[in-house]
């Protein structure tokens, strides 16, 4: 029973700091729940590929779903309830005490200043979790440490592939398609290149 208390303990603190730190949405989290999934094991790069790619598909954050996914992985529904709430507190903390002061202090240089600085790190945070996961999704191991890149002919042809339906993702901007079809596009794309 201790055990299973400290457990929980252990991953509302981890999702009360993913929360506090995750600046700029839930790709923002990814960083720190792979930082996580390494430190403890409790998830892997495979799994969070999957559950962003389930998260972009369906309603709901990515955070709040990774959130869910990994405290029921590790300690079953009182896990996801608690890494769930451990990811939202901050936010509830910081919207209650700084709402009042923004909206008063909001002409402030200091204020727009904040918010100005914080725009490249939740940047940098969003583009280093879209690059790991693109990574994971063509299977390419890359050692940034050594500066080695391996990548097989099906890995590039699937690296090919994938831009080519990044473009048209892009070109929908310019077009009437429905984001529907880009999703199911995509799926099926999925589905055809793991086989």
């Amino acid at each position: 029973m201790l055990t299973f208390l400290f457990t929980l303990a252990i991953l509302f603190v981890e999702f009360f700091k993913t929360g506090l730190f995750a600046v700029g949405g839930g790709l923002a989290t990814i960083p720190f729940i792979r930082e996580m999934g390494a430190a403890h094991g409790w998830i892997t790069e495979a799994e969070i590929a999957n559950i962003i790619a389930i998260a972009e598909s369906t309603p709901g954050p990515i955070g709040v779903n990774t959130a869910t996914y990994v405290g029921f992985k590790v300690a079953g529904i009182p896990g996801s309830v608690i890494a769930t709430i451990g990811l939202v507190t901050p936010s509830v903390i910081i919207i209650i005490l700084v709402a009042g002061a923004i909206r008063r202090y909001s002409d402030s240089h200091l204020i727009k200043s904040l918010f100005t600085s914080i725009r490249p790190a939740a940047i940098g945070l969003i583009t280093a979790a879209g690059f790991s996961l693109l990574l994971v999704a063509i299977g390419v191991k890359a050692d940034f440490l050594q500066f080695r890149f391996s990548a097989d002919l099906y890995t590039l042809l699937k690296l090919g592939l994938y831009g080519v339906f990044l473009f048209f993702a892009f070109w929908k901007k310019t077009s009437r398609i429905h984001p529907l079809f880009f999703i199911l596009t995509g799926g099926a794309l999925g589905a055809i290149l793991s086989l």
